[in-house]
């Protein structure tokens, strides 16, 4: 995603200097980036880091690993997604200011998040795994170079959750599929070595808005650029062509951009954050090729 994002300022041009005041501004005193409220949220850090090495900034690295040093006292009692934020955070750091720990402590806190399916939920002890939560322990796995013990019932839990419809649902008490869940599933499957599922292109092309941009799933009346990023990012790993309906999503991204260097989520948003606006230049990079 990130080297793909980086050729977002061949679509900014002249614009690319807003969004990296934008990023930059978005820096908390105490070190991390800030969410919609103005409150440090590690979370929203990992979209921080993102953004600006996708625009190729200088890290503040000495700020930041203050900051994730106060979360590495916290590591044990970690919810899912916020131990891999905390370690896609390290990973975008120098080697040197990482914990020397920090590998064998995300594995052994990682543990806790596996079903009895195979997959991972996003607290210790659900029951059953969730398209996110194996996309989320994956992720930090890869982040601290290690591997997911397993895979094959990761595989299996993961096959479980495609819907009828052709897409994938994030759980199973969900009996259509969605755009994140399914977007995915296609990166998943392509990490653990699996051949690409031949109707996740198809279903993702039946979630193009006809004003540009993709909706979360059929029938949804408004896209949103979380849907739009991903499914871009998937169709773009299946090497689709995407030319037939650049322009519409181009169309579609500019009526979510601001002057104040951001994107908006939906047309109905009214609030900036950095989550959003590395959306944006994912999906922006992905349109300049």
């Amino acid at each position: 995603m990130l080297q793909v994002a980086r050729l977002s300022p061949d679509m900014l041009g002249d614009s690319t200097q807003l969004v990296a005041d934008f990023l930059v501004s978005q820096q908390h005193q105490d070190g991390g980036f800030c969410d919609r409220a103005g409150r440090s949220d590690i979370y929203y850090t990992t979209f921080g880091i993102a953004g600006i090495m996708a625009l190729q900034l200088p890290l503040p690295v000495d700020s930041l690993a203050r900051y994730l040093n106060g979360w590495m006292t916290k590591l044990d009692s970690l919810a899912l997604v916020e131990l891999s934020c905390l370690a896609r955070c390290w990973a975008g750091l120098p080697a040197d200011a990482r914990p020397i720990d920090l590998s064998q402590r995300v594995m052994d806190r990682l543990a806790a998040f596996r079903t009895p399916d195979g997959g991972y939920g996003t607290d210790a002890g659900d029951p059953s795994g969730t398209l996110y939560g194996c996309f989320v322990a994956l992720s930090a796995a890869q982040d601290v170079q290690q591997s997911v013990p397993n895979s094959e019932a990761m595989l299996e839990c993961i096959r479980s959750l495609k819907a009828d419809d052709g897409g994938y649902a994030n759980s199973k008490d969900m009996p259509f599929g969605l755009v994140p869940p399914t977007a995915a599933a296609s990166a998943l499957l392509r990490h653990l070595g699996e051949p690409s599922d031949p109707d996740i292109q198809p279903w993702l092309l039946s979630c193009i808005h006809p004003d540009g941009g993709f909706v979360v799933g059929p029938g949804i009346p408004m896209p949103d650029l979380l849907s739009t990023a991903v499914a871009l990012h998937a169709l773009g790993d299946a090497q689709f062509d995407i030319e037939p309906i650049k322009e519409h999503c181009l169309d579609f991204l500019d009526t979510l951009w601001t002057a104040r260097g951001g994107f908006f989520g939906t047309w109905e948003d009214d609030a900036l954050d950095i989550e959003y606006t590395y959306y944006g230049l994912l999906s922006l990079g992905h349109l300049s090729l």
